[in-house]
């Protein structure tokens, strides 16, 4: 039966307008790196994003990668604040459906690539904070611990108390369905710009995922499972 949801936020929560991740890299990314004596060209920084280098590899260039990200993550803040003075991050119109998943007595996680600062920031901004029993970003401890790693989403289950059965996570992206195959997870992908194969089931809107949800559990309503 499932008892819980974690949800990827950027793309999948919120939107932020203009925003593609080369946009980011060179009007945010690239002047934090420049002030680091540090420069990564697009396709390095690319492929370490999306998990097919490690965020060690900064440590050629003679930088701790751990402040090299944190520095990141402080470009990052800085750039999201002022998105969000400027009116520019908004929530899904479908955003209010997380309130019918807590009604169902679902446990709900958010789990971000992004930092635990940056994550609870625009979470809260919209005050969609209060929906979830844990928000998790990245973990300096284990930056490459980042998704399709699976490390957030195992944290994620001990804080939630679940097992993978029991869950389902809902993200926008290839990371976020790899993450979910790397967990043992099933996935949803919610299709807000591209559909995404590998994933088990597919929404266009939040209020398909509440609709799923109660599919799923109808078809067994004692948590069995399968023989």
């Amino acid at each position: 039966m499932i008892r819980g949801l974690i949800f990827d936020v950027d793309e999948t929560l919120l939107y932020y307008e203009g925003y593609t991740l080369r946009r980011w890299y060179e009007e945010v990314g690239r002047p934090a790196m420049e002030k680091l004596g540090v420069l990564l060209d697009w396709e390095t920084f690319r492929r370490i994003v999306r998990g097919e280098l490690s965020r060690r590899y900064v440590e050629r260039f003679g930088i701790d990668h751990v402040e090299f990200w944190k520095a990141m993550d402080r470009a990052n803040k800085a750039y999201r604040e002022r998105l969000l003075e400027e009116g520019k991050i908004k929530p899904f119109p479908d955003a209010g459906a997380l309130e019918e998943l807590r009604a169902l007595g679902l446990k709900l996680a958010a789990v971000s690539n992004a930092s635990q600062d940056n994550t609870e920031l625009v979470l809260k901004a919209f005050g969609l904070d209060r929906y979830f029993d844990v928000i998790l970003g990245k973990d300096y401890s284990y930056l490459d611990g980042v998704k399709p790693n699976p490390y957030l989403l195992n944290k994620a289950l001990k804080v939630l108390g679940l097992k993978k059965d029991e869950v389902l996570l809902v993200g926008d992206s290839s990371n976020d369905v790899l993450a979910g195959r790397n967990a043992g997870i099933k996935t949803v992908n919610i299709v807000r710009f591209e559909r995404v194969p590998g994933a088990d089931y597919y929404v266009n809107t939040l209020w398909e995922l509440v609709n799923l949800v109660k599919e799923l559990r109808a078809k067994n309503p004692l948590g069995l499972s399968p023989r």
